[in-house]
């Protein structure tokens, strides 16, 4: 994050509150959701549902924001005893997404909760 001067400009950083006509200020609200899945083809079709589903209950949407793919490599031999030189190397993928819902309704949180997504995907939900 940047800081410029002393009045504290951060850029990327989102207000918490939100100032509405009659000078009053309204918390905004705000669901994270991180979607995590080996398969890419199945990650991009439960995002695009909960996209969709968000969108139909009027909520704001961000996203589907691709994130940086996780690669794991394991390395085993190939032999069980000797022949060290000898090794296979296999990788793991973990795609990643983003979605960011401003200004849900309860409605969005219903449709959300009742929603059914592949069990190759696991999401984690901040608010």
């Amino acid at each position: 994050m940047l800081c410029h001067g002393l009045g504290g400009n951060f850029h990327g950083v989102s207000p918490i509150f939100k100032i509405d006509e009659g000078g009053n200020t309204m918390a905004k609200q705000k669901i994270r959701i991180r979607l995590k899945a080996y398969e890419h083809r199945i990650l991009d079709q439960s995002a695009d549902k909960i996209v969709a589903t968000a969108q139909r209950t009027g909520a704001t949407i961000s996203g589907p924001i691709p994130l940086p793919t996780d690669r794991t490599i394991y390395t085993v031999l190939a032999s069980p005893h000797k022949f060290k030189d000898s090794r296979e190397q296999f990788e793991i993928l973990t795609h990643k997404r983003l979605i960011d819902i401003l200004n849900p309704t309860p409605k969005t949180v219903d449709s959300l909760m009742k929603l059914d997504l592949p069990s190759g995907v696991d999401i984690e939900i901040k608010l």
